[in-house]
Order: structure tokens, then sequence, then C-alpha cells
């Protein structure tokens, strides 16, 4: 199913051209359409804090105090095919793969935890100051978000802050960044408590494009436990986008409308 946004023809459409390679020539960033491939079954009881495809395979965050995992998932089923519990006193954030290991960021605790990709068995540590909310690497560095308008860049190696960018559209700085996953040449960021997924110029932190996901989830599974969209994957390898939310039954293959190659720099 197609869900293209109806400002896409207000803003950026002149008849029928779509105006500067996917850009509108006043600059504003485009409303994204999209097509849902395929979807999958999702744990309802996992609080989606970040989702990532490596090496061919799905890990999961899951947050909440006593509760907060990093896990495997077989993606056809939805089933846990390995987990590492955190202890009670953490939330679980973010998540990010480099090599063979996981990174994983905790809400207000300031520490990060790292594990072997293979078999999720702890093998370090790191710290940072402030909360701790999303997660993605962009082949050079970290990307961190923490609940603000701005993007922390980390260090492979130490893990220390490099520098920082705010992200706006326009003029107008966009807080709650929550979740991240780099896309091609663009990082995907969840606005807490939205629908929308912000997608991001990562060098001048100015948005190229909205992902608007109101309508993703269909009315049935919209109980009163389904908690916010949150979760974004990438398989770089195949090309694949996937996205959910806190507590979803659903995992969501979709296809984006234009190509995110399309977006002009």
């Amino acid at each position: 199913m197609l869900r293209a946004m109806p400002t896409l023809a207000s803003k950026c459409l002149s008849g029928a051209l779509f105006l500067a390679a996917g850009l509108c020539a006043s600059g504003e960033p485009v409303e994204i359409g999209y097509r849902v491939v395929q979807s999958f079954p999702h744990d309802r009881d996992a609080v989606t804090q970040g989702l990532v495809v490596h090496r061919g395979e799905l890990f999961e965050s899951t947050g909440g105090y006593g509760t907060s995992s990093v896990r495997r998932l077989d993606l056809r089923s939805g089933r846990v095919l390995r987990e590492s519990r955190l202890a009670d006193e953490l939330f679980g954030e973010g998540l990010a793969a480099v090599g063979d290991a996981l990174y994983q960021l905790t809400w207000r605790t300031g520490l990060g935890l790292i594990y072997d990709s293979e078999t999720l068995a702890p093998s370090g540590q790191f710290t940072y100051g402030g909360e701790g909310w999303g997660l993605a690497w962009d082949g050079t560095h970290f990307i961190m978000s923490d609940g603000s308008a701005f993007l922390r860049y980390l260090d492979r190696e130490t893990l220390r802050e490099t520098g920082r960018v705010q992200v706006r559209d326009g003029d107008q700085p966009i807080a709650a960044l929550n979740e991240l996953e780099f896309v091609e040449d663009h990082l995907f960021a969840n606005v807490w408590n939205t629908t929308r997924i912000a997608v991001i110029d990562p060098d001048s932190g100015q948005v190229r494009g909205w992902l608007n996901l109101e309508q993703i989830l269909p009315t049935p599974f919209r109980t009163e436990s389904v908690g916010v969209l949150n979760g974004i994957a990438y398989d770089a390898d195949q090309g694949r986008l996937f996205v959910t939310g806190k507590r979803w039954p659903r995992l969501f293959e979709i296809e984006l409308i234009p190509p995110i190659g399309e977006l002009a720099d």
C-alpha cells in the first residue's frame, strides 16, 4: 500500500514535475511516501528502543526497568533466538553494530554496554554524559542522540565525543530525536512521541525529508498497550528497510517513494 503524503503536491510539485531532484524549489524537505513490502510478527511485549541488521541478522534493544535486553530475532517468526538481559537498574536504549560487537546505550545511567555479536556475551563498557537515546554507525563514527535536537559523534575506538551537530528543519531545531539508523548517505531518526521519521543530512544537520508512518499499523493492532513508533533497521546488503514500534505486534519492511538515493544533497 502506498502512503503518499497529502502535502507533497502543495509543497513540492509544479504541475506533474517533481522539483530539484527530490527537494522543493524553496529548499524545504520533501514529504516521503512509502509502500509496505511485507510485515512480520513482532513481540508485543518488547519495548523497542533500538533495531539493527548486522551480517544478515536482526538485533533489538528493549527497554524498561527489569525488562531491558539485547536480543537476536528470527525475522520471519519474530521469535527470540538469543537474549542477554540487563541489570534491573538499567534501562536499555539505542543499539548499533560494528565488526564483531554490538553497542547498546542506557537511558539515564551514562553507561554503554558492549556485547559479542555472536554470543551476546558482555565484552565491555563505555561512559558518556547525559541521557542515551539512539545510536547508529555511519561507517566511520558512532552517532548518538540524547533526546535533544543535537547529534553527538563518537570515536570508534574510544567512544568519546568528537563533535556535535544540531538537527534543523530550515531554521527550526528538531528536538526529541530518538532511535537512529544510517541509510545510504542519510541518517534516519524517530522523533519521540510522533509518527514521523526525520531524514537528515548528517554533516549539516538539515532535514532533507519527512516520513510519516501514522497509518502503517492496521487498526486491529492498535490496542491500549501499543506504544509509539520506534525502531528503524536497514539491511545495506539487501537494500531492505524495516520499522516497528514499542509493543507493536508487527514489524514492517517498507519501500520509500521516492527512493532515498534521489534526495538531493
